[in-house]
């Protein structure tokens, strides 16, 4: 079966702009959340989120497509360059139509569709850019950066609120296997506007804590809610075959993946179906062939929400045991929903290439329920394959296994 393996990290975070600058960022120490500055938050209970410091849009976005696109868009071309520069790839010397995108996106270009609608209802002119209909929808990163790099292939763009940014690289791999070379896979979000705060307030799952310190506690005693982040990021996807005959760098590959859902909608105190989560884990390790003994670390879903936290706590329990080692950076950089889970597969692969895990931020009580092997500190390790978990809104549950890349006839 022809393999897909990563070659090319884009990442652009609260955690800084860059796959080496988010890594060495989560190891410092230190919440990367604040106060919301992108508009006024006084008037929402919620205060906090996490935001890309010292994003230029002028840098990393082309002039003529920065009028005609949202922030998260904007994200998605910087990640998806870093991801296509570091892996050395030459665009050129491939067939467009061997080329492809397929990333994940939760809701879209909030900001960029509110203030057409602003402009539309308030300005005496009264009228919407002719942008309107294309920055704001769903898969307006996928078109543009496709267009942008003339990737031609089978382009796809994946919707299943956190969850998506794992099923992206279920996609990618698919997509390769069918005879595609490379895939730009992942996905960003641009969550911090007032209208999109306003749908996201509608969970009844966020924090309204103002110390960016404990506003986020994953599988913790102060556990309240999770904090909204922008940013995400893209990855390059590559036929093996293809990476070694050009000489790649190979970060890993992706081994094995399942989605289930719940099959009901998700309500306040309902924490998810541990039977369903559980069989995602299940199946991505059996597609993967392989045994739960081998996982070298997981990297959590984690929600911040008690019951959640709890549900997902016996859920690893069930199919791991308790002596796995698991961690989250997300209580430092916050929920960047499709682009967290494109995230944790970044720093899980970096974990692998420094043999080092990296700490659960700020969790020194565990809730009861969710007790776990918590890596406390960073922490030397042979890493060479993470379970990797994200959980949408309304019962969607996919489970991702990368591994460390083995030539055929190696083992690890």
């Amino acid at each position: 079966m022809t393999r897909a393996v990563i070659t090319g990290i884009g990442v652009v975070a609260p955690s800084g702009i860059g796959a080496d600058v988010h890594w060495k960022s989560i190891l410092d120490g230190g919440s990367k959340l604040g106060g919301i500055s992108r508009f006024d938050p006084s008037g929402y209970p919620v205060t906090l989120a996490g935001e890309v410091p010292n994003f230029d849009a002028d840098v990393h976005v082309p002039p003529r497509l920065k009028v005609a696109t949202d922030r998260w868009t904007w994200h998605g071309f910087a990640a998806a360059h870093e991801a296509l520069d570091e892996s050395g790839i030459d665009l050129s010397t491939l067939d467009p139509y061997d080329t492809a995108v397929a990333l994940a996106s939760s809701s879209g270009g909030n900001e960029f569709g509110q203030g057409e609608l602003a402009a539309l209802w308030c300005e005496p002119d009264g009228k919407v850019s002719v942008y309107q209909s294309i920055a704001w929808f769903y898969a307006a990163s996928v078109g543009q950066i496709s267009i942008l790099h003339q990737l031609k292939g089978q382009c796809s763009v994946l919707v299943a609120e956190s969850a998506g940014g794992l099923d992206s690289f279920a996609q990618a791999t698919r997509t390769i296997r069918r005879g595609t070379t490379m895939v730009l896979a992942g996905g960003t979000e641009g969550p911090l506007s007032p209208y999109a705060l306003t749908c996201q307030l509608a969970s009844r799952r966020m924090s309204e804590s103002t110390d960016p310190e404990t506003a986020y506690q994953p599988f913790g005693a102060g556990a309240s809610g999770y904090v909204a982040a922008e940013g995400g990021a893209v990855l390059l996807v590559e036929d093996l075959d293809h990476a070694l005959d050009r000489g790649a760098e190979i970060h890993g590959e992706v081994l094995g993946w399942a989605a289930t859902h719940d099959g009901r909608p998700s309500r306040p105190g309902y924490g998810g179906d541990q039977v369903r989560l559980a069989r995602a884990m299940r199946l991505a390790l059996e597609r993967a062939d392989r045994e739960p003994s081998d996982v070298d670390v997981v990297f959590a879903d984690a929600l911040g929400v008690p019951e959640c936290d709890r549900v997902e706590a016996a859920a690893i329990r069930e199919v791991l045991g308790d002596e796995v080692p698991v961690t989250t950076q997300k209580g430092r950089i916050g929920r960047m929903y499709q682009g967290g889970a494109a995230v944790d597969v970044a720093t899980a692969l970096q974990a692998m290439r420094y043999d080092l895990l990296p700490p659960t931020h700020g969790l020194t009580d565990p809730a009861p329920g969710c007790e776990l092997n918590f890596v406390r500190e960073p922490t030397a390790a042979r890493t060479s394959l993470a379970l990797v978990n994200a959980r949408g809104f309304d019962g969607y549950n996919t489970a991702l296994v990368v591994g460390r890349y083995e030539p055929a006839g190696t083992s690890g």
